[in-house]
């Protein structure tokens, strides 16, 4: 356990604010912006709801968060980021197994033993193949992999809507249980999950 613990200590460590949004501006057209002077803070033990219908922006957020769009105007601030997308089967490159897809962008192995048993993950899973897997199993290996990577900001986008109510309740109560070592933003439809698992929600409009 004393490996468990160093490691949570180096995570606690980290800056109290892990996302800040000042002022941002973008739309995919020149006079129809999807934000305009849009402003978000987020701190490490936070989650915060990005709720709204498709086509609103949600992912456009996530987008510019990772900085694969470029906002129009404004700054993004964030240190390290890690993602849980909604279809576990697209996290994972199908002919490598599991733990050589987290060994490709996770550098400290010490305490994956450790974190694989809190998650339910049996280490002989690891060795096995997406296709291999159930969704369930999948998407608790895309939180172990996040979790491992010791990223101040985890976005999560739609994690639990391929997955039935009673594994996506587990997810999340998996997610949710190392909350106050990172910041968590998080893209739902679902109202109740939102208002269930979040400190904050913020409701975008659909864009026309």
């Amino acid at each position: 356990m004393l490996l468990y613990y160093a490691f949570l200590a180096r995570i606690q460590n980290m800056k109290n604010n892990v996302l800040k949004i000042n002022n941002l501006s973008f739309g995919y057209k020149k006079n129809h912006l999807i934000y305009d002077n849009f402003n978000l803070s987020l701190d490490a033990g936070e989650v915060v709801s990005i709720v709204g219908a498709s086509g609103s922006g949600k992912s456009t957020l996530f987008e510019l968060i990772t900085n694969n769009l470029k906002a129009q105007s404004g700054d993004i601030k964030v240190s390290s980021v890690s993602c849980i997308y909604q279809d576990p089967y697209s996290s994972f490159h199908p002919t490598f197994s599991i733990l050589e897809q987290i060994q490709d962008v996770v550098s400290d192995l010490s305490v994956l033993d450790e974190l694989s048993s809190s998650l339910d993950l049996e280490l002989e899973l690891l060795e096995k193949k997406p296709h291999e897997l159930s969704g369930g199993q999948l998407q608790r290996c895309s939180i172990l992999r996040a979790l491992l990577s010791k990223a101040d900001l985890i976005l999560a986008d739609e994690p639990t809507s391929a997955l039935d109510n009673v594994i996506s309740l587990n997810v999340m109560q998996l997610l949710l249980k190392y909350k106050d070592r990172f910041g968590i933003l998080l893209i739902t439809h679902d109202e109740d999950l939102a208002t269930w698992s979040s400190d904050k929600i913020i409701r975008l409009e659909e864009n026309k």
